[in-house]
């Protein structure tokens, strides 16, 4: 499977310079970067939430993990972890438990952690376990210009 359409025409309507990086099927973001060559603090790694006005995405470096007490303090709202059908039904053209960092093309809210702001390169996962999104760090950092941002995770 290839990048689905869905991120593909909304990094285009964004005006997104990135290039598609290929590596072997992989799940884990700790073996992507390992494979990839890729620091994990510029790999990013999307986590999908529930939250009582409906699902958000946090985006953590792959060394972390997001921090949910955290996240429902910053943003005033309960937030728990999205289950794996939960995660298939809002991203169904991603391979199966694929949450993707630019939750925005699917309308979703995105959190992101300070951490991946203003980084020289970001890494995240295209949708199918065998591609990697890479842009500049200037180019994640217009792409996640309208998320709300704080310090919200923590190291594994």
């Amino acid at each position: 499977m290839a990048m689905p359409m869905t991120i593909r025409e909304y990094l285009r309507a964004c005006d997104i310079d990135y290039e598609e990086v290929p590596h072997p099927r992989e799940v884990s973001t700790s073996r992507i970067a390992q494979i990839s060559h890729i620091g994990g603090s510029q790999l990013a790694k999307a986590i999908m939430l529930h939250g009582d006005q409906g699902y958000r995405v946090a985006v953590v470096p792959s060394t972390c993990d997001a921090d949910l007490e955290k996240l429902s303090q910053m943003f005033h709202e309960k937030l728990e972890l999205a289950s794996e059908e939960e995660i298939q039904h809002e991203f169904s053209d991603c391979d199966p438990g694929a949450t993707i960092a630019v939750g925005q093309a699917y309308g979703l809210k995105v959190y992101l952690d300070d951490q991946l702001r203003h980084q020289p390169d970001i890494y995240f996962d295209a949708g199918d376990h065998e591609t990697l999104v890479h842009m500049s760090g200037n180019e994640f950092d217009r792409l996640m210009a309208e998320s709300r941002h704080g310090a919200f995770s923590r190291p594994h």
